[in-house]
């Protein structure tokens, strides 16, 4: 199993949740039959996976979200994509 070291921000209240982004990044979202597709390059991939655990690290009495859109992150064409922390 391959190990892999990453930083991530802490959630600061001023700011919220702070978005990590890798150098040339590619997201893509669509609606498929009943389903949410996500399509993105390698970078586009650890861009997610890191803002991921980013979110899952947020303390436990705030409720966040993550929104991603064409405006600030998706390729254009996509529909907006929310990952809200419960």
């Amino acid at each position: 199993m391959k190990k892999i070291d990453v930083e991530i921000p802490e959630y600061d209240l001023q700011k919220g949740v702070q978005y990590s982004w890798e150098n040339n990044f590619e997201i893509q979202t669509e609606l498929g039959d009943n389903a949410i597709v996500i399509k993105a390059n390698k970078a586009g991939l650890k861009s997610l996976a890191y803002q991921l655990l980013t979110l899952a690290d947020v303390p436990d009495d705030k409720q966040v979200h993550l929104h991603y859109d064409v405006i600030n992150s998706l390729e254009e064409g996509s529909i907006e994509l929310i990952i809200e922390r419960i």
